[in-house]
């Protein structure tokens, strides 16, 4: 699979751009502010119907503009593929693929595999456990329909279970039989949901430690782990031991929404004890073995963004990637730099057939 085509209109700080890609290595130079990053956001958003960078759809329109479009053409499975994305304010975003409205974004995840690597995850390692999370339900969902489907309806249902322990404080009152449906269609979808995230890290973390170990020319020892409190109790268990304390704090303290994945180099914490070299290989290991997993499991290769990647990076780090990239493993990637001469340079080592895009 690759992208051939791709065209923009009022999208961030493009007014209209189109660009012919070649089928191995693309890469974008430019000073920072030039737009990029923008040009990889786009091709995002043709996988997944939205922005890596800004959750608030409208935001991606162009400053004084009404509507923004992105549109690619591609090749899957000798197939040509369409795609379109657009938004006019006041209205609902629209996804097409070939001419046909997609009724459901959701039909469309995976279809078009992707994995983009940049500066932006560095929030995996320094924020909260919701963007872990994310991180896991993500990788899961591009290729798991059913996990999606559990994953939105489990949401579904603890926003209703916490609207109902708040109605129960606001009104001084309680009613077990309320809270038992909620408590059922929790445990039912949180226990799928843990046995699918169980699952795939199994499969996940050897992956990763083997990316770490190429990056790192095998000078470090990291760890990924699984943090749950289903490892000890089931879904059903826990609800019943929280209840009292969900009643006084009027939401829902325990389940699959509280997982978490421990990032560690040695024994501790990279986020304390990891440099900025370290961090940044960590998460691009993480970012490769999503993409590993992701062809394993679609007999698809992904698409690769690589924004920025070579910042913070020692140069023996860079040969390392440089050398992962050259394995024929890869497919269709996404470059950018700041820095023409060191992006050629980076380039012309992999010995794929490339452009670069000045801007």
């Amino acid at each position: 699979m690759y992208l051939q085509k791709l065209s923009l209109v009022n999208f961030k700080n493009i007014t209209s751009q189109s660009f012919d890609f070649q089928e191995k290595i693309n890469c974008f130079v430019g000073n920072n502010g030039v737009g990029k990053t923008n040009i990889l956001d786009a091709i995002y958003y043709l996988s997944f119907a939205k922005s890596y960078f800004n959750s608030v759809a409208i935001q991606n329109i162009k400053h004084g503009e009404g509507f923004f479009m992105v549109e690619g053409d591609y090749i899957l499975n000798d197939r040509n593929e369409k795609i379109v994305c657009s938004l006019k304010k006041g209205q609902k975003k629209i996804l097409k693929r070939n001419g046909k409205n997609y009724d459901k974004f959701s039909e469309h995840i995976g279809q078009l595999p992707l994995v983009i690597v940049s500066p932006a995850d560095r929030d995996l390692v320094t924020e909260g456990s919701d963007t872990r999370r994310k991180f896991i339900d993500g990788v899961i969902s591009q290729q798991n329909k059913a996990y999606l489907k559990d994953l939105l309806a489990y949401n579904k249902v603890l926003s209703q279970r916490n609207a109902l322990l708040k109605y129960f404080a606001a009104n001084r009152t309680f009613d077990a039989v309320n809270i038992g449906v909620y408590n059922d269609q929790l445990a039912e979808y949180g226990s799928r949901i843990y046995e699918a995230r169980k699952e795939f890290l199994a499969t996940f973390i050897p992956i990763f430690n083997q990316k770490y170990k190429e990056i790192s020319d095998d000078n470090e020892q990291v760890n990924l782990n699984y943090n749950s409190q289903l490892h000890d109790f089931s879904m059903d268990a826990l609800m019943e031991k929280s209840l009292e304390k969900d009643k006084i704090l009027q939401y829902t303290t325990v389940g699959i929404h509280k997982d978490d994945l421990n990032f560690e180099i040695g024994e501790y914490p990279i986020k304390k004890f990891g440099s900025q070299g370290q961090q940044k290989s960590y998460l691009i290991a993480l970012k490769l073995a999503q993409f590993q997993f992701i062809k394993q499991q679609s007999k698809v290769t992904p698409i690769l963004l690589l924004d920025d990647i070579f910042d913070k990076l020692d140069e023996n780090r860079v040969l390392q990637i440089v050398n992962l990239v050259n394995n024929d493993e890869f497919g269709q990637i996404f470059i950018t730099d700041t820095h023409s001469e060191r992006t050629e340079n980076i380039v012309k080592q992999s010995n794929k057939p490339y452009q670069i895009f000045k801007l």
